[in-house]
């Protein structure tokens, strides 16, 4: 009997990892499949966000464009976009248990979109175009293996990880974005080996193959560990997180407040482009126009405005509350480095060290993704940003706890709250807790 039982345990075990090795195959295959998509989509819109932008730098007349091109692509959304209009929201609503299905055409769109609101000169970002072409394509490509449900949304996930490793050389970072993003205190691990495949592949790709190149940042020198200076980072760091809060409340506040005064999608864009236009001569600089990246990299290398951080984010709020396209991501980091810049004299911190916490901390507490953000630290600031692990670690968590029950994702879930004194409901959105509070006030008064 004893043998009869050891040989049924041994045909269990073989089965076990039998049925591991097909899910490890099939997961590196259709992985890759999502990686060398996104990956190649990211390197298309890099290479054409290159040559707008440097169209856009030698034809300053082209911002007087801005509010026929956002007037424009929001024709386009309105005849053609259907519910891609809700961008990332839409990609996280589907694997949060949605059953809209997230068209093809979401791809072109977004891409064109974007193109667009940086060619004329709106202040955006890249994320959300890479993030959005990733998953449509994924969406298409399990479509084409007609793979199940659950598979589906794993192939969105990577969808996510592929288009943000890809578009930003941070293929660590994409990897746990696409897992962190979905719901706030929870992360997918069934997804961990797909995600990873089509950040590393997307990639791989873009670089390797496409040839495109990356940023990386010069931290310089990290201070030695001491109390005081770790007083001052997470002084700092709760900052960045209010920032974070800051940023995404006014976006949405914008976003309503522009709908309400302008019901034709065309004419709100058009208005949004106006005011750009008049910030600009206003303020006589056309610094926070698009992906900023000078602005970031002055704030690695030299003072910039103490109040850069505060413009940057006006400028963002206002383009995409208007319903320019083009992501958050990029002028967070241009707000946060900008902000730690400033924020250096009063502290008597190194610039360049307190920029690259601002850079990661304010990104983290607006997308409530700190491990993230705190890997792309690591891989964006080379040997530094392992020199400053420890550092750049507490300041994604302060921020992100400081940011609270807040986020540029409207969709994304709380799994669980931020705090043991805060009771959210659970599949409670980002975007419904003020409503769910509301809704459990009145049943306690009943």
């Amino acid at each position: 009997m004893q043998k009869i039982r050891l040989s049924w345990a041994q045909l269990s075990e073989r089965f076990v990892h039998t049925a591991l090795l097909r899910s490890f195959i099939k997961w590196i295959i259709l992985g890759s499949g999502v990686g060398i998509l996104s990956g190649t989509a990211s390197a298309a819109f890099l290479l054409s966000l290159e040559y707008v932008t440097d169209l856009r730098m030698g034809q300053p007349w082209l911002l007087f464009l801005l509010p026929a091109g956002g007037a424009l692509v929001s024709l386009l959304y309105l005849k053609l976009g259907k519910n891609s209009a809700k961008g990332n929201n839409l990609i996280l609503e589907q694997i949060n248990n949605g059953n809209e299905a997230i068209p093809l055409r979401m791809a072109p769109l977004v891409l064109f979109g974007t193109l667009v609101t940086h060619l004329f000169g709106g202040s955006a970002g890249r994320e959300g175009t890479a993030v959005q072409m990733g998953a449509s394509l994924a969406e298409g490509f399990g479509k084409l293996l007609r793979v199940s449900p659950v598979d589906r949304k794993i192939l969105l996930i990577c969808g996510i990880s592929g288009g943000f490793g890809s578009i930003f050389g941070t293929p660590l970072a994409g990897t746990i974005f696409g897992l962190e993003v979905l719901a706030i205190g929870l992360i997918r691990h069934e997804a961990l080996l797909p995600a990873f495949v089509a950040s590393f592949v997307g990639h791989l790709v873009t670089t390797s193959f496409w040839g495109v190149s990356h940023l990386q940042y010069n931290v310089g020198a990290v201070p030695e560990l001491s109390t005081l200076v770790l007083l001052k980072v997470i002084f700092a760091s709760i900052l960045f997180g209010l920032t974070s809060m800051l940023f995404s409340q006014l976006t949405h506040a914008l976003k309503k407040g522009y709908s309400y005064v302008f019901r034709n999608p065309m004419i709100k864009s058009a208005a949004g482009g106006c005011i750009i236009i008049v910030l600009v001569y206003f303020l006589g600089t056309r610094d926070y126009l698009g992906l900023s990246i000078p602005l970031i990299q002055d704030s690695f290398t030299e003072d910039v405005s103490p109040f850069a951080f505060l413009w940057k984010l006006i400028f963002t709020s206002l383009t995409l509350g208007a319903g320019f396209q083009g992501g958050e991501v990029t002028p967070l980091f241009a707000i946060g480095a900008t902000l730690g810049n400033a924020l250096s004299g009063f502290l008597h911190l190194y610039a360049p060290f307190l920029a690259s916490l601002g850079f990661i901390a304010v990104f983290c507490g607006a997308t409530n993704t700190p491990i993230a953000c705190f890997l792309m630290g690591i891989e964006l600031f080379g040997s530094n940003g392992a020199n400053g692990a420890i550092y750049m670690f507490i300041a994604c968590l302060v921020s992100y706890f400081f940011s609270g029950h807040t986020g540029i994702y409207t969709s994304q879930q709380i799994g669980i709250s931020k705090s043991q004194w805060i009771q959210v409901p659970e599949g409670t959105t980002l975007g419904t807790i003020k409503l769910g509070k509301k809704k459990k006030s009145r049943s306690e008064r009943s």
